[in-house]
């Protein structure tokens, strides 16, 4: 799912773009559902939405988040933590998250969807812990290393997936 670089401080995950879309306002699952309600209307709102439907790597550093194509390792986009203003899993979709950035020379905000078919839960708390840690890091110039604080997040998920698979794997038998 992931691969951990300790030399660029990054995490990356593999999943499914579905596509970016203007949104109105910086914040909201609203927004989040509405963006995704465009996305999936053929011709919707063409002039504002850009739709890819490809697998990309996202790479979550302390300094933004990196969408590259899978393939070609092309740089889609790039955000700033600083400009994410929100993030989160769509109710309705439960594969599906994303978040929302301002674009760093226009004002203007972008929500960005994607999909993974286990961990959509675990990225947006980890763009979460990462974003509340680079405001603490802005703060205090330390703290805890992110990498090391996502990847135990990510841990004690998957421990407590398990332990209710084990559960659910005992019952049945």
């Amino acid at each position: 799912m992931s691969d951990v670089s300790e030399d660029d401080n990054e995490i990356s995950f593999s999943v499914k773009f579905l596509g970016r879309v203007e949104v109105v306002r910086p914040e909201g699952l609203q927004i989040l559902t509405q963006a995704a309600q465009i996305l999936k209307t053929p011709d919707g709102d063409a002039k504002n939405k850009v739709q890819k439907k490809s697998k990309v790597y996202l790479f979550l550093s302390m300094s933004g988040i990196d969408v590259l194509e899978n393939k070609t390792k092309y740089m889609l986009y790039t955000c700033p933590l600083s400009s994410v203003s929100f993030c989160g899993v769509l109710p309705s979709s439960p594969k599906v998250f994303g978040f929302l950035a301002k674009h760093p020379a226009a004002d203007m905000y972008h929500c960005y969807l994607f999909q993974s078919k286990k961990f959509s839960h675990v990225l947006v708390s980890i763009i979460g812990d990462a974003f509340q840690a680079s405001k603490k890091e802005v703060k205090t110039r330390g703290g805890r290393d992110l990498i090391v604080e996502a990847l135990r997040h990510k841990n004690k998920v998957l421990q407590n997936e398990n332990a209710e698979l084990k559960r659910m794997l005992a019952q049945s038998k």
